[in-house]
């Protein structure tokens, strides 16, 4: 009976490893095969300027970048070029995601990603011998192997052990992990260097950890895992680094359960803050050192006046911009549910969470805590961009700013499926709806909208898809109710 047991866990064990490994495989696909050799756009192509001058130039000041002083008399012959050569709007006077503070030009995107980044670089420059302006191709595309491409593959292996954490068999671990990697706006973000999928990452890591702090705490050992509460601050002050509307409330979010799950005892909240507080100095000290201020330099509206500017204080992100709170309640629905930009008309699994939160108020499963800290953290970043911003997070596909809030959904997910067969189906039905969305949203790129009809129509598809769901699904709870009533 013994060995009997210990085949069959053996033979799981197996069973997962193989299931790990290929999932991993899928996910390295993904990121080598749709890495680009070039920059897409102004986003991206601000990013990588930082880095460039900072190894190159030893300096954050952009002026002489070649994504920024494009090299026009390549553009006829076959040496490589910075930006995509059919995408004149794209490069003709190099990235605009510029601010001008003392004569010079700078990236006003966090300063914090691109440092790690630019040690990647260096690393890259020594081993090659190539520079970013001589060799752009290669360096447009290693960069966004070791950042972007790096961030999915490890968010997507994580959420397969995530399910493990919480629960789920394997089959609903593969589909959940599945459902994140595939048919999100995840494998998009994987194509060019973007902060948002660093943070998706972030919070993905956060996930799994808080999961398993929560058992640690129940069975009362969270002492010895006294490295696991100081990493979680380490990973919420990274969070906050990346990206600084999202990124401060992920910390806020993390910072409030840990206090939760630990009853506030002083020595695991100064475990956490320790972890914290060098990753939010640091990015602060870099701002100031930048810009002589510690707000973003991206909402400094005096940075933007140079000559040529395609921004104005009534589109930058970081200010109250709505004519009235009428247009502000149409603009917070249009992010989530729009045909061309709407987070959850992109991301149709997301949907079930409609009626999953309820579901899950009334159960109060064991993970409650976590999905309503991972909520919160969500409809925060969701009112700060809604309320503080116009203009949907720019020229992107959906709206960037909410790439990590996939995190945040799926977890809440996990639980559904493991705990309800109803769920189960939903989920399988939608992935599949939101799996040719996803296709096209990869092969248009991060950074615009998929440019076919066909697009909208496997939306409102899916859309239907989940009406009919709940419906069928409303239909069931009420048959069962009446059964039992009798």
């Amino acid at each position: 009976m013994r060995a009997t047991h210990a085949h069959l866990k053996s033979s799981d064990s197996k069973k997962d490893k193989v299931a790990a490994y290929s999932v991993l495989a899928l996910a390295v696909a993904v990121a080598i095969v749709g890495a680009r050799d070039h920059a897409g756009g102004w986003n991206d192509g601000s990013r990588l300027a930082t880095v460039e001058c900072l190894v190159d130039a030893h300096t954050w000041a952009i002026d002489h970048s070649v994504f920024v002083d494009v090299p026009y008399d390549r553009l006829e012959g076959d040496e490589p070029f910075p930006y995509a050569r059919d995408e004149l709007d794209a490069w003709i006077r190099g990235t605009q995601d510029k601010v001008l503070i003392d004569g010079h030009y700078y990236s006003h995107k966090p300063p914090v990603p691109a440092l790690l980044m630019a040690g990647c670089y260096a690393a890259w420059e020594a081993c090659t011998g190539g520079t970013a302006r001589d060799r752009c191709d290669e360096f447009c595309c290693w960069m966004t192997l070791i950042s972007s491409g790096g961030a999915y593959v490890i968010a997507v292996v994580t959420m397969f052990y995530l399910g493990g954490a919480l629960g789920l068999s394997l089959a609903d671990r593969l589909l959940l992990t599945g459902s994140f990697g595939l048919t999100t706006v995840a494998p998009v973000y994987s194509r060019n260097v973007n902060d948002h999928i660093l943070l998706l990452v972030v919070a993905t890591l956060l996930a799994i950890n808080l999961l398993r702090l929560a058992q640690t705490c129940s069975e009362g050992t969270w002492r010895r895992d006294w490295l696991r509460v100081a990493g979680l601050g380490g990973l919420a002050g990274l969070g906050y680094t990346i990206d600084l509307g999202a990124g401060p409330m992920l910390l806020a979010a993390t910072f409030v359960l840990v206090a939760l799950r630990l009853r506030g005892q002083v020595t695991g909240i100064g475990l956490f803050l320790s972890g914290a507080l060098p990753w939010v100095l640091l990015h602060h000290a870099l701002n100031y050192a930048i810009g002589g201020t510690l707000a973003p330099l991206g909402s400094t509206a005096e940075f933007f006046d140079w000559p040529g500017t395609p921004f104005q204080r009534e589109t930058l992100t970081g200010f109250w911009n709505h004519a009235s709170l009428r247009g502000f309640a149409f603009y917070l629905a249009a992010m989530l549910a729009s045909p061309e930009r709407g987070f959850l008309t992109h991301n149709l699994p997301l949907l079930l969470l409609l009626p999953g939160m309820f579901t899950l108020y009334r159960r109060r499963v064991a993970e409650w805590p976590e999905v309503l800290a991972l909520a919160g953290w969500a409809a925060g970043t969701w009112l700060l961009y809604g309320a503080l911003s116009v203009n949907f997070s720019g020229d992107c596909c959906s709206i960037r700013w909410f790439v990590p809030l996939l995190a945040a959904g799926y977890v809440p997910l996990g639980v559904l499926v493991r705990d309800s067969s109803g769920y189960r189906r939903g989920l399988r039905l939608l992935s599949a709806a939101g799996l040719p969305l996803a296709a096209m949203m990869w092969w248009q790129g991060p950074w615009s909208e998929p440019q076919t009809r066909y697009f909208i129509l496997c939306e409102l598809a899916g859309v239907a898809i989940w009406l009919g769901w709940w419906f069928f699904g409303c239909l069931s709870a009420i048959s069962g109710f009446s059964r039992n009533s009798r």
